[in-house]
């Protein structure tokens, strides 16, 4: 018997990055060695302090359930973090603390959305967005730039966007895939616009917020523009800052009634995140930070050697980044010299089988003939692709 599936899940796509990791590991399950630079995820260990909080959360017997919204008192490391960090304040029950920053992001479009209401998404994204969007009821709606804007949409561009059922306005800086930031001023103009649409509920995913090696500090909407405090949501976590994926906490903060529906949704569908690493994201919020420096002048040297290899290679041109730890060359003018292969996602697919280095395509993220390579990996492992790379492509 067939069984039908919800219409909502019609539209719904697997994840990119995750089914082409799955590749590889099935490659990799036959003895071929492949290079990984398709995952988001810090190669660095969980600093010592923060395992040890887990051992010693594990010993004290803290393995039950928590309360749906996250312990006390990492809800109170979380405000005292967005004071510290973004001069921003925030009460308890403005505070939730999530399975992930992936989740916080998927219950806020869920809090938010009414079939057909419209999310400005700016391009290229994460590729997530979208189908958290569908899943929502949402339509996305995407504002496109490229390379030549440096991968950044400008306040006229958003303006044009805004239609009577614009209901949310995503934004990610540093960006998943391209590294860019949005500098203050930026932020500023795109605030001036959004000042005008007063129903529009704005998304900062600050989840990148600590991986930054540019000039341009970190600033988001609402720190450049307090007046949006009251429809602004800010999410974030501990995944990539502290080398912390698997251990799955995030947390978002935003007006009280919309934090409340968040936890509502959680507590009928998650429940509280897990007890182990919530005691883990509070030794990290709370304890020393000197991992994070240390990990940014790695991800700066790996960064600076990429671009460079990247555009000694004809056809290529590769944006520098300011964060995060992804680079998104564009292959456009290569792959007009190639049409066997046609696009992005023939070109991944064929890095992954014939030199066997895992990328992903850039059509998913919104940036066709692109591809986005993540350097959270050994210099050895990046040195070795290059070489792979640069006999495939020339």
């Amino acid at each position: 018997m067939t069984i039908a599936t919800a219409n909502r899940l019609k539209k719904l796509q697997p994840s990119p990055t995750m089914a082409m990791n799955a590749k590889a590991r099935a490659l990799e399950a036959q003895g071929i060695k492949i290079l990984s630079l398709s995952v988001g995820e810090p190669d660095f260990d969980t600093p010592e302090y923060i395992c040890k909080a887990a051992i010693e959360a594990i010993n004290s017997g803290f393995t039950r359930y928590t309360a749906a919204d996250g312990i006390a008192p990492l809800k109170a490391a979380i405000q005292d973090k967005f004071k510290r960090d973004n001069q921003l304040s925030y009460n308890a029950n403005e505070i939730i603390v999530t399975s992930g920053a992936k989740q916080a992001l998927a219950n806020a479009f869920c809090a938010i959305l009414n079939p057909g209401d419209e999310v400005i998404i700016p391009a290229p994204y994460w590729v997530s967005y979208p189908d958290m969007v569908i899943l929502g009821e949402g339509i996305p709606k995407f504002i496109y730039a490229d390379h030549t804007q440096d991968f950044k949409i400008t306040a006229k561009q958003l303006e044009a966007a805004i239609t009577p059922r614009t209901r949310m306005f995503a934004i990610n800086s540093p960006n998943n895939p391209t590294g860019m930031i949005y500098s203050t001023e930026e932020l500023k103009a795109l605030a001036e616009v959004l000042k005008k649409h007063p129903n529009i509920i704005i998304l900062s995913d600050d989840i990148y917020e600590h991986l930054i090696w540019s000039d341009l500090p970190f600033a988001n909407l609402l720190m450049v523009c307090p007046e949006l405090k009251d429809r602004t949501i800010v999410v974030n976590g501990v995944s990539k800052s502290y080398a912390m994926t698997g251990w799955r906490i995030g947390y978002a903060a935003g007006p009280a009634e919309v934090i409340n529906q968040i936890k509502n949704i959680q507590m009928q569908t998650t429940s509280a995140p897990n007890s182990i690493a919530q005691m883990a994201a509070l030794a990290a919020i709370t304890g020393p930070q000197d991992s994070i420096p240390l990990m940014n002048k790695q991800f700066k040297l790996r960064h600076d050697f990429l671009v460079k290899a990247l555009n000694a290679l004809p056809g290529v041109k590769c944006v520098p980044a300011q964060g995060a730890f992804y680079l998104l060359p564009d292959f456009s003018d290569w792959l007009k010299q190639r049409p066997e292969i046609g696009n992005d996602e023939q070109l991944a697919e064929t890095l992954l089988t014939e030199i066997h280095i895992a990328t992903v395509a850039g059509t998913p993220f919104g940036a066709p003939n692109c591809i986005r390579l993540s350097f959270a990996s050994s210099m050895d492992t990046l040195e070795e692709a290059m070489r792979r790379l640069e006999r495939f492509v020339g």
